[in-house]
């Protein structure tokens, strides 16, 4: 069957359990050194750059400090990511102590986040129950306001909505990820919330004090920049993830919806010289359908379950060293990715013309 005349939302002729099968034992496998080394090597990255660029300290070097250190920000994310799902290694204290540890310093509240990235794994692809850049239904999104329609579909803006996020979720949902008593949370979660809240605050309080110590414009240049590059990253690299394929892809609501079929909706992304540097965050596919598969596995296990996966597998367009060609799926998508429609359980975005003072039409399915 041609692309052209490949449908993704059909159901696959396959099971999850015919990829697991595809992929080698040993991908399975959590190995807490190599994953450690992993933490040693972007911490000496970090610390290096500090010394670096307190060192040099001319506007010649400052940039490429903010645009290096907000990257590395972005990769000790993915490693705290990684000991969200359990993939850092099989000891859960150990994950929960490098976990908030790194997203801590980063001010990501770990069990907040982790907790609600758990709901968007556990709900890919499904309108409904989905967490993570979820698709506004047509009547949620005609009822917002214009300046709120503006922020989230207009470049940049979408590219700073994460702080936010945190704080009151996206439209149409409430909670917070610092509030153990958001709905966000089971009772359960509880204490979970609270102990990352105070680790969150605590890190605030810290750079409070550094800025008391060594000065406000100090601590922009040394932390609050690349915190912004680092927000960049996370909100490039996620939406990505679920939008923007040349081809549109479905969401699904009710019984159309299954694991499977949503995480078969998630989009592969190669990032160039950055593949490595943020732990092949790329192989989003495997990932999504197996995130307890450690972040150094998961280009092998992509290659051997690419048999299985045939068409429902789409091959990211390789990248230069930067992945420029990226800005044009997000400006594409952005400008055209609006909202679904209240009704079916197959929909697909479409687009409000009267947002970008034209008429496109949506991208054929």
């Amino acid at each position: 069957m041609d692309e052209v005349d490949f449908d993704p939302s059909a159901p696959p002729p396959f099971k999850i359990a015919d990829i697991r099968a595809a992929i080698p034992e040993h991908c399975w496998v959590k190995n807490p050194w190599r994953s450690l080394s992993y933490v040693a090597r972007d911490l000496v990255v970090v610390v290096g750059l500090i010394a670096l660029a307190l060192h040099f300290d001319n506007w010649m070097v400052w940039p490429v400090y903010w645009a290096a250190q907000g990257t590395m920000f972005w990769a000790i994310f993915v490693l705290g990511h990684d000991c969200g799902h359990g993939s850092f290694s099989n000891n859960p204290t150990l994950n929960g102590f490098v976990g908030h540890i790194l997203h801590s310093s980063i001010l990501v509240p770990y069990h907040g986040w982790r907790i609600s990235h758990r709901t968007h794994h556990q709900n890919h692809g499904n309108v409904e129950k989905d967490e993570s850049w979820v698709p506004l239904p047509e009547k949620t999104y005609k009822n917002l306001d214009y300046s709120t329609k503006f922020m989230r579909y207009k470049i940049p803006f979408p590219m700073f909505a994460y702080p936010l996020y945190l704080w009151s979720r996206s439209p149409g949902k409430t909670g917070s990820h610092f509030d153990p008593y958001s709905d966000l949370f089971q009772p359960s979660d509880r204490k979970y919330v609270v102990t990352s809240t105070v680790c969150w605050t605590l890190m605030l309080v810290s750079l409070f004090c550094l800025s008391a110590v060594f000065g406000v414009m100090q601590m922009l240049k040394i932390y609050g920049i690349p915190y912004l590059v680092f927000v960049m990253w996370l909100d490039f690299v996620t939406y990505l993830h679920h939008h923007g394929y040349e081809q549109k892809l479905p969401w699904y609501r009710g019984q159309e919806w299954s694991y499977l079929r949503g995480g078969l909706t998630t989009v592969d992304r190669d990032y160039g010289w950055f593949n490595n540097i943020h732990h092949d965050i790329g192989t989003h596919v495997i990932h999504h359908l197996f995130p307890q598969i450690p972040h150094y596995h998961l280009v092998e296990a992509t290659r051997a379950a690419k048999s299985v996966l045939g068409k429902y597998y789409r091959e990211p367009r390789k990248s230069g060293p930067i992945p420029f060609h990226l800005i044009e799926n997000l400006v594409g998508s952005i400008s055209q990715d609006h909202y679904v429609s209240d009704t079916g359980d197959i929909v697909y975005y479409q687009t409000d013309p009267n947002l970008n003072g034209s008429h496109h039409k949506s991208k054929g399915q």
